[in-house]
């Protein structure tokens, strides 16, 4: 196996055995780049020189005694909403052309000091406030859309450009393009990763998280990137704790919420019927099954755009009226629209989000976790603009994409996207399972679990 075919855990290991040189393991990944991201196009820039040096640095320290831990001497990309001092963050935008982080980000800050490798920043969708990531094209196939907006950073570890990558997810960015391209996708409880030095998108609805190769992979990162930060208003001050799931694949006594509605209405025949294998197998480690009625599902959709757009344009209300013309349409669109929602809608908009926070926390009082699928189609084609169900409703991309994954955004509840299987064309599946807040270690001792069940998974076919 060549060295950027090495998930995170093999990797570390195999480092700090000193089977592995942190400089072979970025010569690897780097090569890989330029191999196959002139097709695929997850990176806005590649930070060979700098990889290099860390590399270097991480060889020697390691050599010299002086081992951080698992990610030390790890290649990483980060979404380009993320700062690094010195380095460009455009958000994938022309208003942000000129603009250069002075200061690390809280989250670049501490993988850095856990020894990791930035090898590149990602593409995103213009400032993260779409599901496609029109830039970046599918891991599986690169006729078909990455998913978004951190569509760069699932492209880049289902490809092997990176070892591990960092998203933004504020209405599902970072699960829908790791459903869509075959890697894990993790976005933790609101407040429990810092987003200082993050640009944003909707201050309510922002997480940052990992996407990883393996359930195992995400947990190490999450441990560097938990705990308090007081530049981040929303940040928690949970102590931290060791995430990395033990083994072993028994689930006796754990009780897992299947959704009778919403979670499985226009959803792929498909997408179904390999997200209720996955839950099966659940079962068959010794998980208790239980239907679950999801609260307010009428109300999902209006809450998550009540709060989502107002936010937006509020952060982009300067550049808005001076630069209109730089951004590209589709994000125009909706930041103008903002402008003319009333105050009203957003408060009504918060008062939902209350009582659906307050109904979620009944329903997981009777359930340490729902399962569900991810999304409800896998990567359409490139263009694509809408979706139609067997019955002929006909939904719109993004609408459909975001649908499944933004009750955990508006509820700020944990959520674990996980591979289970492709669809005839080949296409990767997402199976999500939502927790109770702080709920991080039973999401991924159970999609653990069910992952060390399964074949390895390989790079994708695309790269």
């Amino acid at each position: 196996m060549r060295p950027y075919e090495l998930s995170l855990s093999a990797a570390a290991d195999a480092i700090r055995a000193r089977r592995l040189s942190p400089v072979e393991l970025a010569d690897s990944v780097l090569e890989r780049i330029e191999q196959v991201d002139p097709h695929l196009r997850a990176y806005v820039t590649v930070t060979a020189e700098r990889a290099r040096r860390a590399a270097r640095e991480a060889e020697n320290d390691i050599a010299a005694g002086r081992y951080r831990g698992p990610l030390h001497g790890i290649p990483m990309g980060l979404k380009d909403v993320i700062d690094v001092a010195g380095e460009a963050t455009s958000a994938g935008s022309r208003v942000r052309a000129d603009h250069r982080a002075e200061a690390d980000s809280t989250v670049a800050a501490r993988l850095s000091a856990a020894g990791a490798v930035l090898v590149g920043k990602t593409h995103t969708h213009e400032f993260a406030y779409g599901l496609t990531t029109p830039q970046t094209n599918n891991a599986w196939d690169t006729g078909r859309v990455a998913g978004g907006s951190s569509g760069g950073s699932s492209v880049a570890v289902a490809a092997g450009t990176a070892t591990f990558t960092l998203g933004t997810d504020t209405g599902g960015s970072i699960r829908v393009p790791a459903a869509l391209n075959g890697v894990v996708g993790f976005k933790p409880t609101y407040g429990l990763v810092p987003r200082h030095g993050v640009t944003s998108l909707s201050w309510s609805l922002d997480h940052v998280g990992p996407i990883t190769r393996t359930v195992e992979d995400a947990a190490l990162v999450l441990a560097a990137l938990a705990g308090h930060d007081p530049r981040d208003p929303a940040s928690l001050t949970a102590p931290g704790t060791e995430y990395r799931p033990v083994a072993g694949a028994d689930l006796t006594g754990l009780r897992v919420g299947v959704p009778r509605t919403y979670f499985f209405d226009h959803v792929d025949a498909e997408v179904e019927a390999a997200v209720r294998r996955a839950i099966d197998r659940l079962r068959a480690l010794g998980a208790h099954l239980v239907d679950v009625e999801i609260p307010m599902t009428r109300y999902i959709r209006a809450t998550h755009w009540g709060l989502m757009v107002p936010e937006a344009t509020a952060y982009h209300e300067t550049s808005l009226r001076t630069v209109p013309e730089l951004y590209q349409a589709d994000v125009r669109i909706l930041l103008e629209a903002g402008e003319l929602m009333p105050a009203g809608d957003y408060l009504r908009a918060q008062r939902a989000r209350t009582l659906m926070r307050r109904e979620w926390a009944r329903l997981l009082r009777d359930v340490d976790l729902v399962a569900a699928p991810t999304v409800p189609a896998t990567a359409v084609k490139a263009g694509q603009e809408t979706i139609t169900w067997a019955d002929g409703t006909v939904e719109g991309v993004s609408d459909a994409y975001v649908r499944l994954s933004a009750p955990a955004n508006i509820t700020g509840l944990p959520s674990l996207s996980v591979p289970v299987g492709h669809d005839a064309a080949g296409l990767p599946i997402g199976m999500q399972l939502l927790g109770r807040p702080l709920g991080e270690k039973v999401l991924l001792r159970v999609g653990h679990a069910y992952e060390q069940s399964q074949p390895v998974r390989q790079l994708a076919r695309a790269a």
